[in-house]
C-alpha cells in the first residue's frame, strides 16, 4: 500500500471533499483523507508531496497514436515560412540514400508569412507550396509532406510519379488533385486524393509501429497523460495488443473501428467496451466532411469570399449516416463521427436523431421480450441504455443546432487547442459565423458531455497547452487580446480539466472507475509543479507533471 500525503488533491468527485492524503492499494484508491491514513496497516511506502498538487491523470478523447509516435520520426513542417519548411526538407534530404522517401508533417499554408506568387505562376495554387519547390530542396528523392489538418498533402515530383498520379489521372471520389492551368499535378493531394500517394509509401510493420509507441508513452506521460481515445486504423491497433501481450502498454486506451471495416466488426461480434481497463473497443468512426484549413469543411453557405458553389466537401449525409449507422447500432457499437462545417453537423445530427428512434425501438421490442427468453438477437445498448455516440470536432454549429448536441444525448468531443491554432482562420473563411465555432461554453450551458482532446499529431497532444486554450481563448503572445477570442465562450479551470478527466472517462463508459480520485477508482493520478486552480490563467500552458502514476505505479518520477 502507498500513501501520499501532504499534498493539495484535487479529486473532481463532488461526492468527496479535497483531501490531503490518499491511499493506494495495489491499482486502486483505497481511501481519501488526511495524514491519519498513514496509520493504516500493511503500508510498504510513504511519500511527502511537500503540499504539491495531486489530480486525476488526463485522457487525450481524440488522438491519431500511429500517426502521433510515428511523426516523431518525420521533418516537423510546422514553420512560420515556405521557405524554413524547404529549408527543412533539404537538410533531411542531404542526409539520405537517393530515392528513399523524405516524409514531413504539420505545413499550414494559412500560417506562411512569405506566401508565394499568384496563382497559377509556377503551377501553384494561392498560398501554397509546389512539386517544383520540393523538387528543388530534395532532387534526388520522393517527397510527401501531410498538412496540419492531415487533410490535405505535398508531394514532389517523383513522389506523384512513384503513386502513377499525372495530368490523366482522374480526381477519386470524395478527394481532388491540385492541378495547374495546363491540368498538370501541382503536387497538392486534398482528402481522399491524400490515398494515392498513402498507396505507394513504405508501410512500417505493427511491430515497427509498436516500438515508435513504445517510445511516444514516455513523452506522453511526461505531458501528463495516462489515456488516450485513438482513432487510427487497424495495423495500430494490431501494435498496441503487441504491447499489452508483452505487459509495455502502460496508457489506457480506447480503440475506434473505422467505418469501412464495420461489417468486419459485426461479423467478429465486437462491440463498444470490449477489452479490458488498457484497451477496448471503443465507436465506429466516420468522417462526414473535410477541415478549414483546406475549406473542405461542408457548409450550409459558401466560405466568405466565394462563389456559391464553395462550400467544401460533404462525404456523409444524414441519410447514409443512418443507413451505416443503424448497423452498428444494432450490434452494440457507438459511433464517433468527424464533422468540422455547419453543414456536416447538421447532417450529422439528424442521422443521429434517426438512430435515436431506431435504437429506441430496439429497446422497446427487447423490453417486450418474454423475460425467461434470452434474447436471440444482439442488442442496441447496454442494459437498454442509449448507446453514447459523438461528434468528433464540432468545430462549427448554426444556432439552430447548438441545442441538439445536448437533446440527442451526443458527446462534443472537442479540441480546445484547435480555437487557437484556427482563429484567423475562421474569421477568414467563417466571418460573423465564428461566433459560434470552438463552443465550448455553448455545448456546457445546454447540457451536452464534453471530452477534450488534441488530435494529435494535428496539435500537440500537450493536454495542459489545451487547458490554457480552453480558459483563456488567446495565444501565448496575448493575441487576439486580453479577453481572448469570443471570450463568452472560455470554461474555467474545473469545467476544462473534467472534460479532460470525467468527460473522456464518460465518453468511454468507464466514469465508474476513471476521471476521478475517489474510493474503488483506478490509481491513475499526477503530482504537479504548479497548481492550476491557484495559478494565473497564463501559467496554465506551462504546468509540469513531475510524478505520472497509472495503476498505482510510477511510470516517471522526479521527485
Amino acid at each position: 500500500m502507498i500513501i501520499l500525503y501532504n499534498a493539495r488533491i484535487y479529486n473532481l468527485d463532488s461526492e468527496h471533499p479535497a483531501a490531503t492524503a490518499i491511499a493506494i492499494d495495489q491499482e486502486r484508491i483505497l481511501a481519501l483523507g488526511d495524514e491519519t491514513l498513514l496509520e493504516l496497516h500493511g503500508i510498504t511506502e510513504t511519500v511527502d508531496l511537500g503540499g504539491r498538487p495531486v489530480i486525476p491523470g488526463l485522457t487525450d478523447a481524440h488522438i491519431h497514436l500511429e500517426h502521433y509516435a510515428l511523426g516523431l520520426q518525420k521533418v516537423d513542417c510546422e514553420t512560420a515560412t515556405l521557405a524554413e519548411c524547404l529549408r527543412r526538407v533539404a537538410g533531411r534530404a542531404r542526409g539520405m540514400p537517393p530515392l528513399e522517401w523524405v516524409l514531413g508533417h504539420g505545413w499550414n499554408h494559412n500560417n506562411w508569412t512569405d506566401i508565394p506568387s499568384p496563382a497559377g505562376e509556377g503551377g501553384r495554387e494561392p498560398g501554397y507550396g509546389s512539386a517544383a519547390d520540393l523538387d528543388a530542396a530534395a532532387p534526388e528523392n520522393p517527397v510527401y509532406l501531410t498538412a496540419k489538418s492531415l487533410h490535405a498533402g505535398w508531394a514532389n515530383t517523383a513522389a506523384l510519379r512513384l503513386a502513377g498520379i499525372n495530368g490523366a489521372t482522374p480526381d477519386p471520389e470524395g478527394g481532388r488533385i491540385g492541378r495547374d492551368a495546363s491540368g498538370k499535378p501541382n503536387g497538392i493531394l486534398y482528402e481522399a486524393a491524400m490515398e494515392l500517394i498513402g498507396n505507394v509509401l513504405p508501410r512500417p510493420s505493427a511491430a515497427g509501429v509498436a516500438d515508435a509507441i513504445r517510445a511516444a508513452q514516455p513523452i506522453l506521460w511526461q505531458m501528463g497523460l495516462t489515456g488516450v481515445h485513438d482513432f487510427d486504423r487497424q495495423r495500430c491497433f494490431a501494435a498496441l495488443q503487441g504491447l499489452q501481450a508483452q505487459g509495455d502498454l502502460r496508457l489506457r486506451v480506447i480503440k475506434s473501428i473505422p467505418l469501412d471495416l464495420l461489417p468486419q466488426a459485426v461479423e467478429l461480434g465486437l462491440r463498444t467496451g470490449f477489452g479490458d481497463d488498457f484497451l477496448r473497443i471503443g465507436a465506429v468512426k466516420a468522417f462526414s466532411d473535410g477541415a478549414l484549413g483546406p475549406q473542405t469543411a461542408a457548409m450550409l453557405q459558401s466560405y466568405e469570399g466565394k462563389s456559391g458553389k464553395e462550400r467544401g466537401m460533404l462525404f456523409l449525409d444524414a441519410e447514409e449516416l443512418f443507413e451505416r449507422g443503424s448497423l452498428a447500432v444494432e450490434n452494440g457499437l457507438s459511433l464517433a463521427v468527424h464533422a468540422i462545417g455547419d453543414r456536416a453537423n447538421h447532417e450529422v445530427l439528424d442521422g443521429i436523431e434517426e438512430l435515436r428512434r431506431f435504437e429506441q425501438d430496439l429497446n422497446q421490442t427487447e423490453d417486450r421480450r418474454p423475460k425467461t427468453v434470452e434474447p436471440s438477437g444482439p442488442r442496441s445498448s447496454v442494459h437498454g441504455r442509449l448507446l453514447r455516440h459523438r461528434i468528433e470536432h464540432v468545430q462549427l454549429l448554426h444556432p439552430d443546432d447548438a441545442a441538439r448536441l445536448a437533446a440527442l444525448g451526443v458527446i462534443a468531443s472537442m479540441q480546445p487547442i484547435h480555437a487557437i491554432s484556427d482563429m484567423e482562420m475562421a474569421d477568414h473563411y467563417w466571418g460573423k459565423r465564428a461566433g459560434l465555432s470552438y463552443a465550448w461554453r455553448t455545448q456546457l450551458a445546454h447540457g451536452a458531455a464534453l471530452a477534450f482532446g488534441s488530435d494529435a499529431p494535428v496539435e500537440s497532444p500537450n493536454p495542459f497547452w489545451g487547458l490554457h486554450a480552453a480558459v483563456t481563448r488567446r495565444r501565448l503572445d496575448g493575441t487576439p487580446g486580453s479577453e481572448g477570442w469570443y471570450p463568452e465562450q472560455r470554461l474555467t479551470v474545473l469545467e476544462a480539466l473534467q472534460a479532460f478527466t470525467t468527460g473522456a472517462a464518460y465518453a468511454a463508459g468507464m466514469e465508474d472507475r476513471l476521471g476521478k480520485l475517489a474510493p474503488g477508482f483506478l490509481a491513475d493520478l499526477l503530482v504537479l509543479d504548479t497548481d492550476p486552480f491557484t495559478c494565473e490563467p497564463d501559467e496554465l500552458y506551462a504546468i509540469h507533471p513531475i510524478g505520472t502514476m497509472v495503476g498505482g505505479d510510477w511510470v516517471r518520477r522526479e521527485f
